[in-house]
């Protein structure tokens, strides 16, 4: 890689490079139907056919490009056996790409990928048809640049998938970045064992299922009233502690990893990343506003 990526750039490319090759822990079948779900449900209200519109548009084949691919694992499932009849391109910081290759090749799809910073894609590749980016943008060091960036490599029609971290109540947003900053110093390994007694804590919630009523909302603590599910509250108001009870342990630890462990990690109001579409010449045609995250397609 650029030796002038940022310090935090860095520790992102170890990151994901890390992360990724661990294949154990998201490939089973339950994790892989649940992401598939909820890539069609936050872009296309789980319509596939909406897919296919957006694929099919001009009846022309597509350049798509997947900034921040990892191992290719929503790109893959998002587009699928689709890839055949469109030119797919993955870019990523870290050395996932071998892995996304590795993979592609597993399942027949096509696809070419290229390990680069997403702010310095070579210019020989592109422009782009489809711009598709799932939960990468707020792990460089703008979101505001990279939708920047990344708009700049868009033709002009062309359409801009992408989905990046919502703020959180104000006790979330300090125990995240508090852990966060805890585990900054150790490695891959140390910081992966350093989490799992917060995955099991969100376990223990979890199969307790029980249920709370909250009489009245709480702004201060940007607790909304309600019937809500005890580790689902403590989840979004206190700490992340990621629970299905269809997933491992490992599986469940991954992605408590994958929010925890990357120095950047920003959190934006969708009346930011209004601003940051605007500024970039775009236009949303989409926008999905989860607890979670905020979900865009946007036009250039």
């Amino acid at each position: 890689m650029s030796n002038n990526l940022s310090n935090n750039q860095l520790q992102t490319e170890d990151t994901f490079g890390f992360k990724w090759k661990k294949r154990e822990t998201y490939e089973s079948p339950a994790v892989q139907a649940e992401w598939k779900r909820w890539l069609l449900e936050k872009y296309f209200d789980g319509d596939i056919q909406r897919l296919d519109d957006l694929l099919n548009s001009g009846g022309t084949r597509k350049e798509i490009l997947d900034a921040g691919c990892g191992s290719g694992g929503s790109g893959f499932l998002l587009f699928g056996e689709r890839l055949k009849e469109h030119d797919y391109l993955g870019v990523d910081i870290s050395d996932a790409v071998l892995v996304a290759e590795e993979r592609f090749k597993e399942n027949g799809v096509p696809g070419r990928f290229i390990q680069s910073d997403l702010n310095s894609i070579p210019k020989e590749h592109g422009p782009f048809d489809v711009i598709f980016s799932e939960g990468v943008l707020h792990h460089t060091d703008s979101v505001e640049k990279a939708i920047e960036q990344l708009s700049s490599r868009l033709k002009i029609g062309g359409k801009f998938l992408f989905y990046v971290y919502a703020k959180k109540s104000p006790i979330r947003e300090f125990t995240d970045d508090m852990i966060r900053s805890s585990i900054s110093g150790l490695s891959n390994d140390e910081a992966w064992q350093a989490i799992m007694p917060l995955t099991k804590f969100g376990k223990i919630l979890g199969d307790l299922n029980a249920e709370i009523e909250i009489s009245e909302d709480i702004p201060l603590l940007g607790i909304k009233k309600g019937r809500q599910n005890l580790q689902r509250l403590f989840y979004y108001n206190v700490c992340k502690s990621y629970y299905r009870p269809d997933y491992s342990l490992e599986e469940m630890n991954h992605i408590n990893f994958d929010w925890f462990r990357p120095l950047n990690c920003y959190r934006h109001t969708p009346e930011e990343i209004k601003v940051f579409c605007d500024q970039a010449g775009l236009i949303i045609e989409r926008l999905n506003i989860e607890d979670a995250g905020i979900s865009i397609i946007a036009r250039k």
